[in-house]
């Protein structure tokens, strides 16, 4: 027997109607389109991790390892335990509201966030391994997880438009249009969007990595050509390859120390919260288009997909990144035909087989790997059409789910409104007993939080 065939038989992959050459194909194409992570991760967390003695492009390349590590450790559980063609890498979105919201804006340091990732990891292995996903997913309002994707794609649209200085802070209007066309740096990442979206929108593979890299080697080509100098759109310099990242992996112990009680409480159960719907949603979405689904719209054994992203998570953290979760960008090797966790080996050896790309991860400028977090956060709006806005307890907790995690530069804050808006709304409209016990609980908690962090009670 050769090594095709024993590939063959330890994925069943003629049982599922798929062989080798497929599963292989499937997976590069996985690999190419989610591949951005690489480079994108690494520079929105360097935003808010600090490392005393390390330059911030040697934090970036930290980063970018732990991001390729946990990726690969993730979906090789997807591939040997669950056996499905789905890839996972660290979530877009998850990342921001680690750098942004937890660490920079309520100043919790780096450490303590990555034990809040540690610890959501953990309760997600826990709650998948007792097979409680059913209990978890009743407990919160409908309308809250249908809007979620949408109001983290406003999010991360938000972030990234400032971070390519298209939208600039202003005293009169808290913000505006920047002078895109006399700011090179700004110019290029529009340049950059507008590339990516044309390779998207004529269904390129790879769209997104292909736009930062483009708008990368413009940005260089320029400064080579002596249009412009060193460091006004590339990095000043460059810092020899970093492949040591003990300042950063098993960070997450000095984090457990440094615990605020219920503030910390509240930053696991946000990224519990969307990392457990937005992998379950990705998983049920991705299902369809490869008929993995029974015949009640479940995925047989969601448990051992689940648990994959759980330990993805885990290992991320005592990595040093944020939360892994399950990619939508698996459904482009889904339709290439990818049915059986070989898919997935090949992305995990796909992400592996990138460490040596690490150095040039450095390289890259800002506004390239920023230019993904308004095109994904685009694509992500597609949610919106899920809601039922002719039902006003869905309009309104929705709408204040999706907007306030933009205006308040938080997602917890747009998950906390929309879990308070939705039974109060009920009762208002005289349809109190749609709302069970549980959900009336959990808007109570919220809001008492809320209530007890305002008045200065707790950080």
């Amino acid at each position: 027997m050769g090594f095709t065939d024993t590939l063959a038989d330890r994925f069943d992959v003629a049982a599922r109607g798929s062989d080798v050459r497929t599963e292989v194909i499937a997976g590069i194409t996985t690999f190419l389109a989610m591949s951005y992570i690489i480079v994108v991760n690494p520079f929105i967390l360097a935003e808010a991790i600090e490392i005393p003695g390390y330059e911030f492009f040697e934090v970036v390349q930290m980063i970018a390892i732990a991001t390729v590590l946990s990726s690969a450790a993730a979906t090789l559980v997807m591939a040997f335990y669950a056996n499905r063609p789905f890839g996972l890498a660290p979530g877009m979105g998850l990342n921001a509201f680690f750098a942004f919201s937890v660490v920079l804006g309520l100043g919790i340091p780096w450490q303590t966030a990555l034990a809040a990732v540690f610890a959501e990891g953990v309760l997600f292995m826990l709650l998948t391994a007792v097979g409680a996903r059913k209990y978890v997913i009743q407990l919160f309002p409908e309308p809250v997880k249908r809007a979620v994707g949408a109001g983290i794609g406003l999010f991360l649209l938000f972030i990234g438009l400032q971070e390519l200085q298209v939208v600039v802070p202003d005293e009169a209007t808290l913000v505006t249009l920047g002078g895109v066309f006399g700011n090179p740096w700004a110019i290029l990442g529009v340049f950059g969007l507008v590339l990516t979206f044309s390779l998207w929108a004529r269904g390129v593979t790879g769209s997104v990595v292909l736009g930062i890299l483009a708008t990368s080697i413009v940005g260089w080509g320029l400064t080579l050509g002596g249009v412009f100098e060193r460091g006004v759109v590339t990095p000043e310099s460059l810092p020899s390859a970093q492949y040591d990242i003990t300042p950063l992996a098993g960070a997450f112990l000095d984090g457990l120390a440094d615990i605020e009680p219920f503030t910390f409480v509240l930053v696991v159960f946000t990224f519990f919260f969307v990392d457990f719907f937005d992998t379950a949603g990705t998983l049920i979405g991705v299902s369809q288009y490869g008929d993995f689904l029974d015949e009640d719209g479940d995925l047989p054994e969601m448990e051992k997909p689940l648990m994959a992203d759980a330990v993805g998570t885990t290992v991320g953290a005592m990595l040093g990144t944020s939360t892994v979760t399950t990619y939508i960008e698996s459904s482009t090797g889904v339709e290439e035909g990818g049915r059986t966790g070989l898919t997935a080996l090949v992305v995990a050896l796909g992400f592996l087989a990138s460490l040596v790309l690490i150095p040039v991860v450095a390289a890259i400028p800002g506004y390239a790997s920023f230019i993904a977090l308004v095109v994904v956060g685009v694509m992500m709006l597609q949610g919106l059409t899920e809601v039922d806005w002719d039902d006003p307890a869905w309009a309104v907790s929705a709408g204040l789910t999706v907007t306030v995690m933009p205006f308040a530069y938080s997602i917890a804050d747009g998950l906390a409104a929309g879990i308070v808006a939705y039974p109060i709304i009920k009762l208002a409209v005289g349809e109190p007993t749609d709302v069970s016990l549980g959900q009336y609980l959990l808007a109570a908690l919220v809001a008492a939080y809320y209530v007890l962090q305002t008045s200065g009670v707790i950080l």
